[in-house]
């Protein structure tokens, strides 16, 4: 009787668990320490700890897929996949085409990257990634701004000379200039953008409401901030 009491309930939880719903969590796998794809071609950072903690605590099945920055949005919308789980900061604009949950970052800095302490951000040419905040910012101020489908082209451009400096999250520039002699971070920050939420398609109002759940409860018990901390990702909740 016990053992059929015990294969009752695995059966049971194995239904539970096939029943469980998957969801699609679209990323861009180029922009650490938010997310990247590591040696063994995966997804990684921390917005893949996040996103996987996130579905376990909604009770979903997360499957992740990479798609590039410029086409992110509309590939949401086409249901492509179901979230964008990928340093998207909540604007305004943004959010007259998708919907946000809660933020899981506060703002983080944007800082400027150059070869030089004393590069021109203000009326000279500062490259940034397409669609960003980033982007929007320069091309509202006095400098001239060249845009790159890729974090990794604007770095580049400021190496080749096309661009003085390039903004972007601190988060993401601050091991680059760690990493490499040739380039450092100006002292000049930029604070812009609501703090970084999961969009969703403006319909799937109850999947926004678990993730919104699950964000809530990673502030409440800290763990949210531990793994903010770990990936050294701006100020904490």
């Amino acid at each position: 009787m016990r053992n059929l009491i015990l294969t009752t309930a695995a059966l049971a939880l194995s239904a539970g668990m096939a029943m469980a719903e998957t969801v699609r969590m679209g990323t861009e796998g180029a922009y650490p320490p938010y997310n990247f794809i590591n040696d063994a071609g995966e997804v990684d950072g921390f917005e893949r700890e996040l996103g996987d903690e996130l579905c376990k605590r909604a009770e979903l099945t997360c499957e992740w897929v990479t798609n590039e920055w410029d086409s992110i949005i509309p590939n949401l919308v086409s249901s492509n996949y179901d979230t964008i789980i990928a340093g998207m900061s909540i604007t305004d604009e943004r959010d007259e085409v998708i919907d946000f949950t809660q933020s899981y970052t506060q703002p983080d800095p944007s800082a400027y990257l150059s070869m030089s302490a004393d590069a021109d951000t203000k009326g000279g040419v500062v490259a940034a990634q397409t669609g960003t905040i980033q982007a929007s910012f320069i091309a509202s101020s006095g400098a001239t701004l060249v845009e790159f489908a890729t974090p990794d082209e604007t770095i580049a451009a400021v190496r080749n000379g096309e661009a003085d400096a390039v903004l972007a999250d601190k988060a993401y520039l601050k091991p680059i200039a760690d990493e490499n002699d040739d380039l450092m971070l100006m002292d000049q920050e930029e604070l812009i953008g609501g703090g970084v939420g999961m969009g969703l398609r403006e319909s799937d109002g109850e999947l926004k409401a678990k993730f919104d759940a699950a964000i809530g409860s990673m502030k409440e018990d800290g763990t949210l901030n531990a793994l903010l901390t770990k990936w050294e990702i701006g100020p904490g909740f």
